[in-house]
């Protein structure tokens, strides 16, 4: 799989997108650089692209001594694969996570078999290449509420389950940006299109609304998603998110109602020909399901939505028998 150079541009004020060209895509994965005191990197990025990045915090200034801190929302492959590398390569930083995220830093065989199974071996490694562990001593846990101080700035912590139960998003002090990972799910500016990121087993329809209600009352002046890109209107994409979050998991709910024993490849069917419609309305583009599929697959919100609500109905009979 060709993976393109990094590309920069300015996100928020210190703050410069990386567009690290994931999969050989524009527009698909984003990393960001603080320019704070202690130069922050948020989000990692696959190991496929840690090169790319490399290269692009060298243009901006950030040498081989230079980089102090990487934060990651979560730890899934594609934003927090090329870490390990990554603190080879910059040896004074130090990468903070959500504490139920640092031991899948520390030792990230079960998240690599994870996403093995969801993609399959060889296309995982060509989309996201080598994911390599991070020395303990390098590692740092943070929970809601705690407040990482990175030079002249901070960056306010959110536990923000619903994608993943370790998911963070993070509020810069000085700017008021919000990262947001994939807590609202993926904007897609190209298209001007979102699409829930709601994977399995950790999918939460009622965390991920619930928050997002929190972000919201944060206030923040741009949202910065992972996947991709700023958000002006932080008000519009708090509601876009959370709308096409609750119509896909309201589609998955009805088809198995109507099919209590529907597979997945039904499931995937359904969600797909809404997406088409989504996309087409938003965008006023045919469907580019190759672009949309590559941030996380149309398969993987059916089973990760179906999964949800058969354990939470399982949950239901149990408390009434």
């Amino acid at each position: 799989m060709p993976h393109l150079e990094a590309v920069t541009g300015d996100a928020a004020p210190g703050i410069t997108w990386i567009d690290t060209g994931m999969t050989g895509q524009r527009e698909l994965n984003a990393v960001y650089l603080i320019a704070s005191a202690e130069p922050c990197l948020v989000e990692a990025g696959p190991g496929a692209d840690v090169e790319a990045v490399t290269d692009a915090l060298g243009s901006l200034g950030v040498g081989r001594e230079d980089l102090a801190h990487i934060v990651v929302t979560h730890v899934h492959v594609d934003h927090a694969g090329g870490v390990g590398e990554l603190l080879d390569r910059f040896p004074r930083a130090t990468v903070w996570v959500h504490e139920l995220g640092a031991p899948h830093l520390v030792d990230p065989a079960r998240l690599v078999a994870s996403t093995a199974r969801t993609y399959g071996v060889d296309r995982m490694r060509r989309f996201y290449g080598t994911t390599r562990p991070c020395h303990a001593d390098r590692v740092r846990s943070v929970a809601d509420g705690d407040r990482i101080a990175i030079g002249d700035r901070t960056l306010d912590v959110l536990h923000t389950p619903g994608h993943a139960s370790h998911h963070v998003a993070l509020q810069d002090s000085s700017s008021g940006a919000l990262f947001t990972g994939e807590a609202i799910g993926s904007h897609l500016p190209w298209a001007d299109c979102y699409r829930p990121a709601m994977p399995p087993p950790e999918a939460d329809v009622e965390g991920a609304i619930a928050s997002i209600a929190r972000m919201r009352d944060r206030r923040p002046s741009v949202l910065l998603t992972s996947h991709f890109g700023a958000v002006r209107d932080p008000q519009e994409g708090f509601d876009r998110g959370a709308s096409r979050i609750l119509s896909w998991a309201t589609t998955v709910r009805t088809a198995l109602e109507d099919d209590p024993v529907a597979d997945g490849d039904h499931l995937a069917s359904v969600l797909r020909e809404q997406a088409r419609e989504e996309y087409e309305a938003d965008s006023g583009s045919p469907f580019d399901l190759g672009r949309y599929d590559a941030i996380g697959s149309i398969r993987m919100n059916a089973d990760g939505l179906a999964r949800y609500w058969r354990k939470r109905w399982e949950r239901e009979a149990a408390s009434l028998s």
